[in-house]
Protein backbone atom coordinates (compact mmCIF):
# COMPACT_ATOMS: atom_id res chain seq x y z
CA UNK A 1 0.00 0.00 0.00
CA UNK A 2 1.34 3.29 -0.60
CA UNK A 3 -1.27 5.26 0.86
CA UNK A 4 -1.82 8.27 3.10
CA UNK A 5 -2.99 8.72 6.61
CA UNK A 6 -4.58 12.37 7.46
CA UNK A 7 -5.50 13.79 10.67
CA UNK A 8 -8.81 14.72 10.19
CA UNK A 9 -8.95 18.29 12.42
CA UNK A 10 -13.02 18.14 12.78
CA UNK A 11 -13.24 15.30 14.21
CA UNK A 12 -9.51 14.52 15.67
CA UNK A 13 -9.01 11.50 14.41
CA UNK A 14 -6.65 9.50 12.01
CA UNK A 15 -8.63 8.41 9.00
CA UNK A 16 -7.35 5.54 6.84
CA UNK A 17 -8.46 4.52 3.13
CA UNK A 18 -7.85 1.80 0.74
CA UNK A 19 -10.16 -0.64 -1.12
CA UNK A 20 -12.37 -3.26 -0.47
CA UNK A 21 -9.88 -5.79 -2.64
CA UNK A 22 -6.44 -4.24 0.11
CA UNK A 23 -8.26 -5.31 3.34
CA UNK A 24 -9.11 -8.79 1.75
CA UNK A 25 -5.74 -9.15 1.31
CA UNK A 26 -4.10 -8.33 4.59
CA UNK A 27 -3.14 -10.96 6.96
CA UNK A 28 -5.01 -11.87 9.32
CA UNK A 29 -2.98 -10.46 12.01
CA UNK A 30 -2.39 -7.10 10.69
CA UNK A 31 -6.75 -6.89 10.50
CA UNK A 32 -7.01 -7.49 14.01
CA UNK A 33 -4.40 -5.23 14.53
CA UNK A 34 -6.26 -2.83 12.22
CA UNK A 35 -9.26 -3.27 14.15
CA UNK A 36 -7.94 -3.04 17.76
CA UNK A 37 -7.28 0.61 17.03
CA UNK A 38 -9.15 1.50 14.09
CA UNK A 39 -13.14 1.16 13.32
CA UNK A 40 -14.85 1.37 10.06
CA UNK A 41 -17.29 4.43 9.47
CA UNK A 42 -19.95 3.88 6.89
CA UNK A 43 -20.17 7.87 6.89
CA UNK A 44 -16.81 9.12 6.33
CA UNK A 45 -16.09 5.60 3.96
CA UNK A 46 -12.51 5.11 5.88
CA UNK A 47 -11.34 3.52 8.64
CA UNK A 48 -11.37 6.06 11.61
CA UNK A 49 -9.07 6.15 14.33
CA UNK A 50 -10.56 5.41 18.21
CA UNK A 51 -8.03 7.50 19.51
CA UNK A 52 -8.72 11.55 20.07
CA UNK A 53 -5.81 12.39 21.70
CA UNK A 54 -3.04 10.51 21.73
CA UNK A 55 -2.69 8.82 18.24
CA UNK A 56 0.96 6.75 18.73
CA UNK A 57 -0.91 3.54 18.48
CA UNK A 58 -2.45 4.21 15.42
CA UNK A 59 -0.13 5.85 13.40
CA UNK A 60 2.09 3.10 14.06
CA UNK A 61 -0.73 0.46 13.05
CA UNK A 62 -0.83 2.75 9.81
CA UNK A 63 3.00 2.90 8.99
CA UNK A 64 2.90 -0.75 9.56
CA UNK A 65 0.41 -0.68 6.58
CA UNK A 66 2.25 1.28 4.53
CA UNK A 67 0.94 4.78 4.88
CA UNK A 68 2.27 7.54 5.05
CA UNK A 69 1.94 10.71 7.16
CA UNK A 70 -0.30 12.90 4.65
CA UNK A 71 -0.46 15.81 6.84
CA UNK A 72 -3.91 17.30 7.93
CA UNK A 73 -7.41 17.96 6.70
CA UNK A 74 -10.24 20.24 7.35
CA UNK A 75 -10.81 23.06 10.21
CA UNK A 76 -11.05 21.77 13.66
CA UNK A 77 -14.54 22.59 14.86
CA UNK A 78 -14.85 24.86 18.49
CA UNK A 79 -15.54 22.76 21.92
CA UNK A 80 -18.74 24.11 21.35
CA UNK A 81 -19.59 22.99 18.41
CA UNK A 82 -18.02 19.35 19.37
CA UNK A 83 -21.02 19.23 21.92
CA UNK A 84 -23.42 20.39 19.67
CA UNK A 85 -22.68 17.56 17.41
CA UNK A 86 -22.17 15.11 20.56
CA UNK A 87 -25.73 16.06 21.23
CA UNK A 88 -27.35 15.12 17.96
CA UNK A 89 -25.27 11.88 17.27
CA UNK A 90 -27.00 10.87 21.08
CA UNK A 91 -30.02 11.97 19.79
CA UNK A 92 -29.69 9.84 17.04
CA UNK A 93 -28.46 7.00 18.74
CA UNK A 94 -31.23 7.31 21.69
CA UNK A 95 -33.90 7.00 18.80
CA UNK A 96 -32.17 3.88 17.37
CA UNK A 97 -31.78 2.39 20.28
CA UNK A 98 -35.77 2.91 21.10
CA UNK A 99 -36.07 1.30 18.08
CA UNK A 100 -34.62 -1.73 18.52
CA UNK A 101 -36.39 -1.59 22.20
CA UNK A 102 -39.41 -1.53 20.33
CA UNK A 103 -38.64 -4.48 17.61
CA UNK A 104 -37.76 -6.31 20.57
CA UNK A 105 -40.69 -6.43 22.88
CA UNK A 106 -42.87 -6.93 19.39
CA UNK A 107 -40.72 -10.22 18.53
CA UNK A 108 -40.80 -11.43 22.14
CA UNK A 109 -44.62 -10.45 22.39
CA UNK A 110 -45.26 -12.50 19.29
CA UNK A 111 -43.16 -15.29 20.06
CA UNK A 112 -44.89 -15.78 23.26
CA UNK A 113 -48.76 -14.58 21.83
CA UNK A 114 -49.15 -18.98 21.01
CA UNK A 115 -48.15 -20.31 24.35
CA UNK A 116 -50.39 -17.52 26.45
CA UNK A 117 -53.25 -18.31 24.28
CA UNK A 118 -52.83 -22.66 24.50
CA UNK A 119 -51.79 -22.45 28.25
CA UNK A 120 -55.72 -21.08 28.92
CA UNK A 121 -56.29 -25.23 28.39
CA UNK A 122 -54.81 -26.87 31.45
CA UNK A 123 -55.09 -30.23 29.77
CA UNK A 124 -52.67 -29.02 27.27
CA UNK A 125 -49.79 -28.35 29.73
CA UNK A 126 -50.19 -31.77 32.02
CA UNK A 127 -50.84 -33.79 29.03
CA UNK A 128 -48.22 -36.59 29.26
CA UNK A 129 -45.96 -38.04 26.59
CA UNK A 130 -48.18 -40.95 24.69
CA UNK A 131 -45.30 -42.99 22.74
CA UNK A 132 -48.14 -42.48 19.54
CA UNK A 133 -47.25 -41.08 15.62
CA UNK A 134 -50.14 -38.15 16.95
CA UNK A 135 -48.75 -38.37 20.89
CA UNK A 136 -45.13 -37.82 19.40
CA UNK A 137 -46.62 -34.65 16.89
CA UNK A 138 -48.30 -33.68 20.16
CA UNK A 139 -45.09 -33.44 21.93
CA UNK A 140 -43.09 -31.85 19.67
CA UNK A 141 -45.69 -29.14 18.79
CA UNK A 142 -45.84 -28.04 22.37
CA UNK A 143 -41.58 -28.42 22.70
CA UNK A 144 -41.60 -25.93 19.76
CA UNK A 145 -44.27 -23.62 21.60
CA UNK A 146 -42.69 -23.68 24.80
CA UNK A 147 -39.04 -23.04 22.66
CA UNK A 148 -40.64 -19.86 21.36
CA UNK A 149 -41.48 -19.06 24.81
CA UNK A 150 -38.28 -18.99 25.85
CA UNK A 151 -36.71 -17.43 23.53
CA UNK A 152 -39.38 -14.27 23.93
CA UNK A 153 -37.94 -13.45 27.19
CA UNK A 154 -34.42 -13.42 25.46
CA UNK A 155 -36.09 -10.54 23.18
CA UNK A 156 -37.52 -8.81 26.29
CA UNK A 157 -34.25 -8.82 28.08
CA UNK A 158 -33.35 -7.87 24.74
CA UNK A 159 -35.53 -4.60 24.29
CA UNK A 160 -34.56 -3.27 28.50
CA UNK A 161 -30.75 -3.84 27.44
CA UNK A 162 -31.71 -1.75 24.45
CA UNK A 163 -34.13 0.96 26.52
CA UNK A 164 -30.83 1.23 29.31
CA UNK A 165 -28.81 2.43 26.10
CA UNK A 166 -31.58 4.83 25.04
CA UNK A 167 -31.93 6.91 28.58
CA UNK A 168 -28.25 7.23 28.89
CA UNK A 169 -28.28 8.59 25.22
CA UNK A 170 -30.59 10.90 26.02
CA UNK A 171 -28.51 11.86 29.31
CA UNK A 172 -25.87 12.52 27.26
CA UNK A 173 -28.05 14.75 24.64
CA UNK A 174 -29.60 16.51 27.42
CA UNK A 175 -25.98 17.10 28.70
CA UNK A 176 -27.53 17.88 32.23
CA UNK A 177 -24.02 17.58 33.93
CA UNK A 178 -23.03 21.43 32.15
CA UNK A 179 -25.93 22.77 35.07
CA UNK A 180 -23.73 20.91 37.95
CA UNK A 181 -21.06 23.57 39.12
CA UNK A 182 -19.19 20.49 41.11
CA UNK A 183 -18.34 19.24 37.39
CA UNK A 184 -17.63 22.14 35.72
CA UNK A 185 -15.56 23.07 38.67
CA UNK A 186 -13.52 19.97 37.73
CA UNK A 187 -13.52 20.50 33.80
CA UNK A 188 -12.02 24.15 34.77
CA UNK A 189 -9.82 23.16 36.51
CA UNK A 190 -8.62 19.96 34.48
CA UNK A 191 -7.80 22.49 31.45
CA UNK A 192 -5.97 24.62 33.75
CA UNK A 193 -3.65 21.96 34.63
CA UNK A 194 -3.55 20.64 30.78
CA UNK A 195 -2.64 24.54 30.08
CA UNK A 196 0.30 24.57 32.55
CA UNK A 197 1.46 21.22 31.44
CA UNK A 198 1.09 22.27 27.71
CA UNK A 199 3.64 25.56 28.48
CA UNK A 200 6.10 23.45 29.54
CA UNK A 201 6.49 21.41 26.71
CA UNK A 202 5.85 24.28 24.70
CA UNK A 203 9.33 25.43 26.35
CA UNK A 204 10.90 22.55 25.75
CA UNK A 205 10.04 22.35 22.15
CA UNK A 206 11.35 25.78 21.41
CA UNK A 207 14.13 24.81 23.19
CA UNK A 208 14.78 21.71 20.85
CA UNK A 209 13.75 23.87 17.97
CA UNK A 210 11.51 20.99 16.89
CA UNK A 211 8.70 22.55 14.80
CA UNK A 212 6.36 19.78 14.39
CA UNK A 213 6.27 19.14 18.13
CA UNK A 214 5.56 22.58 18.79
CA UNK A 215 2.70 23.36 16.49
CA UNK A 216 0.87 19.72 17.57
CA UNK A 217 1.07 21.56 21.39
CA UNK A 218 0.23 24.88 19.72
CA UNK A 219 -2.73 22.89 18.70
CA UNK A 220 -3.86 21.48 21.80
CA UNK A 221 -3.65 24.39 23.62
CA UNK A 222 -6.33 26.48 21.26
CA UNK A 223 -7.90 23.49 22.34
CA UNK A 224 -7.76 23.49 25.73
CA UNK A 225 -8.36 27.35 25.56
CA UNK A 226 -11.15 27.47 23.96
CA UNK A 227 -12.84 24.36 26.21
CA UNK A 228 -11.70 26.32 29.38
CA UNK A 229 -13.59 29.60 28.14
CA UNK A 230 -16.48 27.11 26.88
CA UNK A 231 -16.59 26.19 31.08
CA UNK A 232 -15.64 29.30 32.69
CA UNK A 233 -18.84 30.92 30.88
CA UNK A 234 -21.36 28.35 31.47
CA UNK A 235 -20.22 28.79 35.22
CA UNK A 236 -21.11 32.17 35.36
CA UNK A 237 -24.54 31.38 33.06
CA UNK A 238 -25.78 29.16 36.14
CA UNK A 239 -24.73 31.63 38.97
CA UNK A 240 -20.62 30.73 39.51
CA UNK A 241 -19.25 29.48 42.77
CA UNK A 242 -21.07 31.19 45.36
CA UNK A 243 -18.66 30.40 48.52
CA UNK A 244 -15.18 31.35 48.42
CA UNK A 245 -12.08 31.50 51.64
CA UNK A 246 -13.29 34.87 51.81
CA UNK A 247 -16.92 33.91 52.42
CA UNK A 248 -16.02 30.59 54.74
CA UNK A 249 -14.53 30.35 58.32
CA UNK A 250 -13.62 28.08 60.66
CA UNK A 251 -16.58 26.95 62.83
CA UNK A 252 -19.52 27.68 59.96
CA UNK A 253 -21.91 24.79 59.21
CA UNK A 254 -21.46 23.64 55.24
CA UNK A 255 -23.89 21.31 53.22
CA UNK A 256 -21.97 19.00 51.25
CA UNK A 257 -23.42 16.52 48.99
CA UNK A 258 -26.11 16.26 50.81
CA UNK A 259 -24.58 15.95 54.30
CA UNK A 260 -23.58 18.91 56.94
CA UNK A 261 -20.18 19.48 58.55
CA UNK A 262 -18.64 21.72 60.72
CA UNK A 263 -15.66 24.00 58.55
CA UNK A 264 -11.91 23.33 59.98
CA UNK A 265 -10.26 25.28 57.67
CA UNK A 266 -10.79 27.39 54.32
CA UNK A 267 -7.97 26.86 51.90
CA UNK A 268 -7.68 28.74 48.80
CA UNK A 269 -9.12 26.59 46.69
CA UNK A 270 -10.95 23.93 48.75
CA UNK A 271 -12.54 24.02 52.55
CA UNK A 272 -11.95 20.82 55.26
CA UNK A 273 -15.00 20.32 57.39
CA UNK A 274 -15.75 17.53 59.77
CA UNK A 275 -19.19 16.03 59.61
CA UNK A 276 -21.55 16.38 62.34
CA UNK A 277 -23.41 13.06 61.93
CA UNK A 278 -22.50 11.07 64.74
CA UNK A 279 -22.23 8.11 62.71
CA UNK A 280 -19.78 10.41 60.83
CA UNK A 281 -18.03 12.24 62.91
CA UNK A 282 -14.51 12.10 63.05
CA UNK A 283 -14.38 11.76 59.05
CA UNK A 284 -13.17 14.78 57.55
CA UNK A 285 -14.69 15.41 54.17
CA UNK A 286 -12.25 18.40 51.68
CA UNK A 287 -13.94 19.65 48.73
CA UNK A 288 -13.34 22.50 46.31
CA UNK A 289 -15.91 25.71 47.43
CA UNK A 290 -18.04 24.59 43.98
CA UNK A 291 -19.26 21.24 45.99
CA UNK A 292 -21.05 23.37 48.99
CA UNK A 293 -25.02 23.20 48.51
CA UNK A 294 -25.45 25.61 51.39
CA UNK A 295 -24.04 27.50 54.58
CA UNK A 296 -24.94 28.24 57.61
CA UNK A 297 -23.49 30.39 60.20
CA UNK A 298 -23.68 28.62 63.78
CA UNK A 299 -25.48 30.24 67.04
CA UNK A 300 -23.32 31.32 69.35
CA UNK A 301 -20.30 31.30 66.68
CA UNK A 302 -17.41 33.48 66.85
CA UNK A 303 -14.34 34.57 64.91
CA UNK A 304 -11.33 33.12 65.86
CA UNK A 305 -8.67 35.36 67.37
CA UNK A 306 -6.20 36.97 65.23
CA UNK A 307 -3.02 35.23 65.04
CA UNK A 308 -0.81 37.09 67.45
CA UNK A 309 2.75 38.63 65.45
CA UNK A 310 5.94 36.81 66.01
CA UNK A 311 7.34 38.44 69.07
CA UNK A 312 11.35 37.67 67.77
CA UNK A 313 13.23 39.68 65.99
CA UNK A 314 16.31 39.42 63.69
CA UNK A 315 19.13 39.56 66.08
CA UNK A 316 17.31 37.98 68.84
CA UNK A 317 19.47 35.12 70.46
CA UNK A 318 17.84 31.66 72.03
CA UNK A 319 18.85 29.24 73.65
CA UNK A 320 18.55 25.59 74.74
CA UNK A 321 19.20 24.30 78.08
CA UNK A 322 18.99 21.44 80.23
CA UNK A 323 16.42 20.61 81.78
CA UNK A 324 17.54 20.06 85.25
CA UNK A 325 19.30 23.09 85.16
CA UNK A 326 19.89 26.32 83.77
CA UNK A 327 23.11 25.28 81.75
CA UNK A 328 22.81 26.91 78.24
CA UNK A 329 23.86 24.23 76.16
CA UNK A 330 23.06 25.77 72.66
CA UNK A 331 22.89 29.53 71.64
CA UNK A 332 21.04 30.39 68.34
CA UNK A 333 21.00 34.15 66.62
CA UNK A 334 17.53 34.85 64.60
CA UNK A 335 18.67 36.18 60.98
CA UNK A 336 15.39 35.83 59.42
CA UNK A 337 12.10 36.03 60.44
CA UNK A 338 8.56 35.52 59.03
CA UNK A 339 4.90 35.51 60.22
CA UNK A 340 4.82 32.19 62.48
CA UNK A 341 8.65 30.78 62.34
CA UNK A 342 12.53 32.35 62.21
CA UNK A 343 15.54 31.28 60.89
CA UNK A 344 18.16 30.19 63.42
CA UNK A 345 22.19 29.99 62.71
CA UNK A 346 24.15 28.47 65.69
CA UNK A 347 26.48 31.06 67.27
CA UNK A 348 29.29 30.63 70.05
CA UNK A 349 28.78 29.93 73.90
CA UNK A 350 31.54 31.42 76.07
CA UNK A 351 31.33 31.20 79.99
CA UNK A 352 27.49 30.80 79.39
CA UNK A 353 27.27 33.46 77.66
CA UNK A 354 26.23 33.50 73.78
CA UNK A 355 28.29 35.85 71.49
CA UNK A 356 26.20 37.40 69.25
CA UNK A 357 27.16 37.23 65.15
CA UNK A 358 30.36 34.81 65.87
CA UNK A 359 28.59 31.98 64.44
CA UNK A 360 30.35 28.64 64.44
CA UNK A 361 27.73 27.06 61.83
CA UNK A 362 27.03 27.82 58.34
CA UNK A 363 23.85 25.67 58.45
CA UNK A 364 20.56 27.93 59.08
CA UNK A 365 17.20 25.82 60.00
CA UNK A 366 13.61 27.01 59.80
CA UNK A 367 11.34 27.10 63.10
CA UNK A 368 8.36 27.18 64.21
CA UNK A 369 7.23 29.33 66.60
CA UNK A 370 4.54 28.59 69.21
CA UNK A 371 3.30 29.64 72.69
CA UNK A 372 3.99 27.06 75.91
CA UNK A 373 1.23 26.34 78.32
CA UNK A 374 2.39 29.36 80.42
CA UNK A 375 2.09 31.62 77.86
CA UNK A 376 5.65 32.42 77.02
CA UNK A 377 6.80 32.34 73.51
CA UNK A 378 9.67 29.96 72.18
CA UNK A 379 11.24 28.62 69.22
CA UNK A 380 10.41 24.37 68.58
CA UNK A 381 13.62 22.61 68.48
CA UNK A 382 13.35 19.14 67.37
CA UNK A 383 11.49 17.35 70.76
CA UNK A 384 12.92 20.82 72.74
CA UNK A 385 12.32 23.86 72.91
CA UNK A 386 14.38 27.46 72.43
CA UNK A 387 14.14 30.50 75.04
CA UNK A 388 14.49 34.09 74.48
CA UNK A 389 17.80 34.78 76.04
CA UNK A 390 17.13 37.74 78.19
CA UNK A 391 20.93 38.08 79.93
CA UNK A 392 22.29 41.84 80.03
CA UNK A 393 25.64 40.97 79.69
CA UNK A 394 25.65 38.88 76.65
CA UNK A 395 28.38 39.75 74.07
CA UNK A 396 28.49 41.25 70.56
CA UNK A 397 31.47 41.03 68.75
CA UNK A 398 30.25 43.66 66.60
CA UNK A 399 30.57 46.57 69.31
Amino acid sequence: MTNKYVLNRETQKIELRFTKEEYKSMPEEQKKELKRFFSWSRHVGAWVSKSTNNHYSAVRVAEQLGFTNGGQEGERLSFAEQLERKVEKAERRAERYEGYADNAANRAEGLQKEFKELRKDWSWLTQPNINSSRGRAFTNQRNRVLERYRKGFEEYRKSEYFKGRAEIAHATANQTELNSKPYLNNRIEECRKNLRALEKNIAKAEERNNEEWLQRLLDRMEYEVDKLAFFQNRMDEIGGVEYSKSTVKAGYLIKVRGRWATVLKANPKTVSGDYIDQHLKGCYCHYPYAEIQDMKIPEGWTDKKEVEPNPFNVGDVVVLKWSTSDTIRAAFQIVKTTDKSVLTQEIKVEDQKPIVNEFISDKQQRRSVRKTRDGIHVVNHDNCFLYRYTAEAAVNTEI
